[in-house]
């Protein structure tokens, strides 16, 4: 009988990883999704919870292209309209 060692998110605990260094990148990327969600709800209340959520995992899964946009390469942002990194 063989012994496997998983690690599971802290903040998805339906999701299960063979790495602990996977597990953490998923726990701090829902961590920024849900920060990037709550600031998206102060600017736009009218978002449903669903579509916070949603918005938020799409930007904290694309951050580095987010990040090259916001520091003064806009056409990064290509790459998401393109579908490049789409989901």
């Amino acid at each position: 009988m063989a012994v496997e060692v998983v690690y599971r998110s802290s903040r998805d605990l339906e999701r299960l990883f063979m790495d602990k260094a996977e597990a953490d990148r998923h726990d701090k990327m829902l961590e920024l999704a849900e920060l990037l969600g709550s600031v998206l709800k102060n600017a736009v209340p009218s978002l449903s919870e669903e579509q916070l959520e949603e918005a938020g995992i799409y930007m904290a899964k694309n951050r580095d292209v987010f990040a090259r946009a916001f520091k003064s390469q806009p056409d990064a942002l290509n790459e998401l309209i393109n579908g490049a990194k789409a989901e």
